[in-house]
């Protein structure tokens, strides 16, 4: 348990240095997103009709039949993540936040390679941490650009940020976490 317990806290501390670096140094996090040409009239015009923060999706679906405005067809559609009280430089709180999540994800591979006896060479340890990065990158991300039309090469570039993060995590928590030797079973002879 205490190998468990260092594999995940070192490895997700790794995972949110490695974050840091991939979108601050690399660019990971930039690739696919783009300034809003002309933002101020659009700001205004949010300023203007929508008071409450949300997820906001146009143009507007009704909920009941699942019909889009009529007028709406062949126009433009998108998604807008809005927060009416302003910008924040000081991301302190979401930082935070992210390391505590990285920390939880690592703990939790850490935990599921701890119950993987059949693994006993380092690599393949190290490749079923990769596998639960694979599950970690597809779950939300390819979602987002099936449904959302997020841009392709956005969803790459973050996939392969989730991908590195957790084969390092995979480096760390196989070095750190065996696997439990396999119970001893005794059978007796049947009597014919």
């Amino acid at each position: 348990m205490k190998r468990i317990l260092i594999a995940g806290i070192v490895g997700g501390i790794v995972l949110f240095l490695w974050g840091g670096l991939s979108h601050m140094v690399v660019g990971l996090g930039e690739v696919g997103v783009q300034n809003l040409p002309q933002a101020q009239p659009v700001v205004d015009a949010l300023r203007n009709t929508t008071p409450q923060p949300g997820f906001y999706f146009f143009p507007h679906v009704d909920r009941a039949s699942q019909k889009m405005d009529p007028g709406a067809a062949g126009g433009p559609w998108g998604i807008v993540i809005y927060h009416p009280s302003g910008a924040s430089q000081m991301m302190t709180g979401q930082l935070v936040n992210e390391c505590i999540l990285n920390i939880v994800q690592a703990l939790l591979a850490a935990f599921l390679l701890s119950l993987a006896p059949g693994l006993r060479g380092y690599a393949w340890r190290v490749g079923f941490v990769f596998v639960l990065g694979i599950l970690a990158a597809i779950s939300t991300n390819v979602e987002y650009w099936n449904w959302y039309g997020f841009p392709a090469n956005y969803t790459g570039a973050i996939m392969l940020d989730r991908l590195i993060g957790f084969l390092v995590v995979g480096l760390i928590a196989a070095a750190l976490v065996k696997p439990a030797a396999a119970p001893m079973v005794i059978t007796t002879p049947k009597a014919a």
